[in-house]
């Protein structure tokens, strides 16, 4: 019951009812897009282009968006992200029901349809704070992740595979186009109006240099934020693309059966998070983040060398656990550890560094698993990301970086500087 208390808010009740909507529909976002590329290509390549264009495209708009949440009315910057994915979607849809859809096509509006996604992140980000109370901030994480997880990752994709099996992608997507329209509604009634920042100049630029120099300022930020990339660059192509062409090609199975892989991994996401909500923050949070995130790239050794269903299962609910109760103590400390002023371009500049190496990632994934096969590649790709964290954590000595979270001395600054003496 403790887990719910930020959900008698109002408001924050209102934007994760919302976004419960949304995020079911990314979950079947993520079948229909896999699936439709497949049919379009028979390849990774296609899979493989349709993710290059949704990362390039997060990677160059996040900073503006981050900017921008930080200057404008951030339900603004929420709605409008909304109204242009749900455009974007219904025009995917309409031409894949109509027969007519084209890959040149496909790639152009998942790339719109990423750039809301650039803008909502870091307004998002900077606007629950704004809504719930700091004391609440763990377990907002903690909702948002569940929420999160089990909408896009466990119920969304069930129905997602359902429908592309029943119906084709076209329904699918035309169904995920509705529900950005609920969450752009639900946001839409929010009372709470974050403030523009005061401090804000007229030079974009300046601002965003400004976001820069800060994060740079910050070991435990920008070492994580640089870690963060690096793991994606190593893993997130080989997942992506590769996952579902194991599925069809090598398991011999149908949309059901990744939606169902797709499944464990947020029922492995959401108990992971309700267990944290039992005890909270971990003292040495750090420590825990990278334990976590080191360890949650394993499982796909298992995912690119068993080729049985309810063994990939397990290793994506593993995965999910692990990466996910990670994401919740990294929500947490740029929630309470960055200055309400910067926290949009902090959030940007997480996305555009840790997106930053994807569309390298999603280029590299089909002429190396041609090489040396789709599940070796897997597999290489989660043990040398789990290596990587590793080396970052102890070579730039993270654990002296995790002060008290209720030190009343938390200003990141004295934080840094006491770490340093």
């Amino acid at each position: 019951m403790k887990l719910l208390r930020p959900l008698q808010e109002r408001d924050f009740a209102l934007l994760w009812a919302g976004l419960t909507i949304s995020l079911i529909g990314d979950g079947i976002y993520m079948v229909a897009i896999a699936w439709q590329a497949l049919i379009l290509t028979e390849s990774p390549s296609g899979l493989a282009l349709v993710g290059l264009a949704w990362s390039a495209s997060v990677a160059v708009c996040a900073l503006a968006g981050g900017v921008i949440s930080d200057r404008v009315e951030r339900r603004r910057v929420m709605i409008s992200a909304d109204l242009v994915r749900a455009v974007s979607l219904a025009l995917i849809a309409a031409l894949s029901l109509s027969d007519t859809l084209q890959m040149w096509q496909l790639i152009t509006l998942v790339a719109v349809f990423a750039a809301g996604d650039a803008f909502f992140g870091p307004a998002m980000s900077g606007l629950v704070p704004e809504l719930v109370s700091p004391e609440l901030l763990v377990d907002s994480s903690s909702i948002e992740q569940i929420v999160r997880q089990g909408m896009r990752r466990l119920i969304g994709p069930a129905i997602g595979g359902g429908v592309v099996a029943a119906v084709g992608a076209g329904t699918a997507f035309a169904l995920d186009s509705g529900t950005f329209l609920v969450s752009a509604l639900a946001i839409f009634l929010i009372r709470t109006r974050s403030s523009p920042n005061a401090g804000a100049g007229t030079d974009l630029l300046a601002d965003a240099r400004a976001g820069i120099a800060y994060v740079r300022s910050q070991r435990w930020l920008w070492v994580t934020v640089v870690s963060e990339g690096l793991a994606l660059l190593l893993y997130l192509g080989p997942l992506q693309v590769l996952l579902p062409y194991i599925v069809r090609h090598t398991l011999m199975g149908d949309a059901q059966d990744f939606g169902l892989i797709l499944v464990a991994d947020g029922a492995g996401s959401v108990l992971a998070v309700m267990l944290m909500s039992r005890f909270g923050m971990p003292r040495r949070y750090i420590t825990a983040l990278y334990v976590l995130w080191g360890a949650g790239t394993l499982p796909l050794i298992g995912l690119g060398l068993i080729h049985s269903l309810v063994p990939m299962m397990l290793f994506s609910a593993m995965h999910g656990a692990l990466i996910t109760v990670g994401i919740v103590i990294w929500a947490t400390l740029q929630r309470s550890r960055v200055p309400a002023e910067m926290r949009g371009r902090v959030s940007s500049l997480d996305w555009t560094v840790g997106l930053a190496f994807v569309p390298v990632s999603f280029a590299l994934t089909a002429p190396v698993a041609k090489l040396i096969g789709p599940g070796t590649t897997l597999a290489l790709a989660g043990g040398a990301s789990t290596l990587m964290t590793i080396v970052l954590y102890v070579l730039y000595r993270l654990w002296e970086h995790e002060p008290p979270l209720d030190d009343p001395a938390l200003a990141p600054d004295a934080a840094d500087a006491a770490a340093a003496s």
